[in-house]
């Protein structure tokens, strides 16, 4: 099974990490083929122009390792091999199309609540994937 780790780094990405290795019957290392992407928020477009595509390339690569990096370090602790990957946009959109482009069989993601109504159960980024992905989608609180 492709499995589609959405990482960034805070204290849900954690839980979700701990929830995905405290559970390796269901995950089992060897039987799955796991991914971790990290989406970084675009820059805007006049800083893009100003800074060349060198300089914000290597921002969105220094950005996605200081996420990358430890899930990587945590996920070998498991014996869990880890493809990374890297996506500049709207986190929610952006999950959800790389999820579908991959042919990904499961995307895991943590979620946390807001004050809002709407977004009491669920943060945005994960009500936007749930909205938009054609993957099955676990969520871990």
């Amino acid at each position: 099974m492709k499995i589609l780790l959405a990482v960034d780094g805070s204290p849900y990405t954690k839980k979700m990490l701990a929830y995905l290795t405290t559970h390796l019957d269901m995950f089992a290392p060897g039987q799955h083929e796991f991914t971790a992407l990290t989406v970084q928020a675009a820059l805007p477009p006049r800083a893009r122009a100003l800074a060349g595509r060198e300089a914000v390339d290597n921002y969105y690569r220094e950005e996605a390792n200081k996420v990358l990096d430890p899930v990587a370090k945590y996920l070998a602790r498991h014996n869990i091999d880890l493809k990374r990957a890297v996506k500049a946009g709207a986190a929610g959109e952006t999950l959800a199309k790389f999820a579908d482009a991959g042919r990904y069989d499961l995307l895991v993601m943590g979620s946390h609540g807001h004050g809002a109504l709407g977004n009491l159960v669920m943060g945005s980024v994960a009500t936007k994937v749930l909205a938009q992905c054609g993957v099955p989608v676990l969520l871990v609180r």
